[in-house]
């Protein structure tokens, strides 16, 4: 049977429950329990896939297709597992089930309502989880902030699980901030202890409180806490701001959260083993030589529009022993005269997915300077349309070479709708998602960055390459170096005779982990580690 912690969020959002969630899990596993975790998020979006990067941040995608919150992305490095659809659960597709079961006749005789029909949705979601998972411990997340309205419902269900579970089953954690006074100097506990008043009000009596702060929390604050809020002393956790999210595993387990949560639940588990992971953080705060990485975007105002991305980079650039320096280049910025002097300075060139046609000229702008000058190049999905395009302009001598994406009416479309994509008029939930394999061609970058024929990587999108061109690119140098088993899709491309340029229409990142990078991004800077830029200077022997 699983036992269940249920995390929730107070004060302001973007407080770190991701985090807090990922790190439980970590050092859970750690000690040898099996762990698996859901997000739930009050918005009414089936999904986030039809939500602008600038609102939600990446979508992440799971092995089976799932359009997730970037927190999975988080749950999945940390815990070092793949996840599926059913580990992320909107109010969108809680409405959405109860209201055709109502159509279907499921209810018959009963007027819906939220308690019980939407709360009984809800808790059949989570204990799904469990079912499929088969895990000891299932870690659920609460999206919001506690007192958002659309977020009620899920408060109420978690709320009925302790009762529903057993008391020795279920737990509570409550995320919370301590703002900082800056004229007094002081750190303040009157938000948490409102927004602990919430829950209770509520119903829920919190178990264990994080305490987030940008600054050392004194002794003082947290017995104040523990007696206004109602919760014991050693359960009073302080999560002050760390060097780096990867270390926040073992700051929890400094506390000793991990032999309380093991007590609460009366769990059993074996001795605490984070040696590897101990290491590894100490690899990331060692200072190391750097490499400059730019990468090139639509979003790049929203950092985290390219989670994925920027840690796939940081888990190579750790294994090659360097400390990857991102520069963020918006792509527009490229198209004012081909300005490229703003790329001058990179050992490497990364330009991540995204969609619609603004920013794409200076995307092509940023594959043309990587390919005339042999800086090292990694193209993801769009990236890699972005490549086929700009190759396609050189190898056809047409600047009218497109994808039909941009310029519906291009005589060259190089890049085009799938035939399965003509049909369909919905937007949400119908590109090319979930895993696909992709047999790799020997002897290419690819094959040598991956060691294997076969791999198997996970897709976004809606446009693919146009066979049409295969040919007449492939006889001018652009070599599809991965293709889907009956050899009707190119999965990856790369320029011959270039050092290292390699552009692939799946996500690589979502795949990547602190204690094992994903190979594109691993052979990326190792090839970015090697390049000379203008004004590098040249360590020469003395005799």
């Amino acid at each position: 049977m699983s036992k269940y912690i249920f995390v929730t969020g107070g004060v302001v959002s973007s407080v770190g429950k991701g985090i807090s969630v990922a790190s439980i899990g970590r050092i859970l596993k750690s000690r040898a329990i099996s762990v698996s975790v859901q997000k739930l998020d009050p918005y009414l979006n089936v999904d986030p896939g039809t939500m602008s990067p600038y609102q939600h941040g990446e979508v992440f995608v799971t092995q089976d297709g799932a359009e997730t919150d970037l927190d999975l992305g988080h749950y999945e490095r940390f815990i070092d597992v793949d996840l599926t659809s059913a580990s992320n659960v909107t109010s969108g597709q809680i409405y959405s089930a109860v209201i055709a079961g109502e159509r279907r006749g499921d209810y018959l005789g009963g007027t819906i309502q939220v308690i019980p029909h939407v709360t009984n949705e809800i808790k059949r979601r989570i204990r799904e989880v469990a079912q499929l998972s088969g895990a000891e411990v299932v870690i659920v997340e609460v999206g919001g902030t506690v007192g958002d309205i659309e977020g009620l419902p899920f408060l109420e269900a978690i709320r009925q699980m302790r009762n529903e579970e057993g008391r020795d089953n279920v737990l509570y954690v409550h995320v919370t901030f301590l703002p900082h006074i800056a004229t007094t100097n002081e750190l303040k506990t009157k938000p948490t202890q409102h927004s602990v008043n919430e829950l209770r009000r509520i119903g829920i009596q919190p178990d264990i409180i994080l305490c987030r702060s940008d600054y050392e929390i004194p002794q003082s604050l947290k017995d104040k806490i523990s007696l206004f809020c109602d919760v014991d002393k050693e359960a009073v956790i302080p999560l002050v701001t760390a060097e780096t999210i990867y270390e926040v595993p073992l700051m929890l387990e400094e506390t000793g959260m991990s032999d309380l949560i093991i007590y609460r639940l009366r769990l059993e588990a074996k001795d605490v083993d984070l040696t590897e992971w101990r290491e590894m953080v100490a690899k990331l705060k060692t200072p190391k030589e750097p490499v400059t990485i730019a990468l090139v975007g639509k979003y790049v105002e929203l950092r985290d529009a390219y989670y994925s991305v920027r840690e796939a980079l940081c888990h190579a650039g750790l294994h090659h022993d360097r400390q990857v320096n991102i520069m963020w280049v918006q792509s527009e910025d490229l198209q004012c005269n081909g300005n490229v002097n703003l790329l001058k300075s990179a050992q490497g060139i990364i330009v991540p997915g995204g969609f619609g046609y603004r920013g794409i000229e200076g995307m092509i702008t940023a594959a043309n300077y990587a390919r005339q000058n042999n800086i090292p190049y990694l193209g993801l999905c769009l990236g890699m349309q972005v490549v086929v395009i700009e190759f396609g302009r050189y190898a056809l001598g047409s600047k009218q070479v497109n994808s039909t994406e941009f310029d519906p009416d291009t005589p060259y479309p190089v890049i085009d709708l799938m035939p399965e994509q003509h049909e369909i008029t919905d937007m949400g939930g119908t590109m090319r998602l979930g895993t696909y394999p992709c047999h790799l061609v020997p002897l290419t970058q690819a094959a040598r960055a991956y060691g294997e024929t076969i791999v198997h990587e996970r897709h976004r999108h809606r446009f693919e390459f146009n066979n049409r061109f295969r040919e007449p690119l492939e006889q001018k140098g652009l070599i599809p170096s991965g293709l889907s088993p009956d050899n009707r899709l190119v999965e990856i491309v790369e320029v011959k005779d270039h050092p290292w340029m390699v552009a692939c229409q799946f996500h690589p990142e979502f795949k990547s982990r602190p204690n094992h990078p994903h190979p594109l991004f691993y052979s990326f800077v190792g090839a970015a580690k090697k390049t000379l830029v203008e004004g590098t200077q040249v360590t020469l022997p003395l005799s």
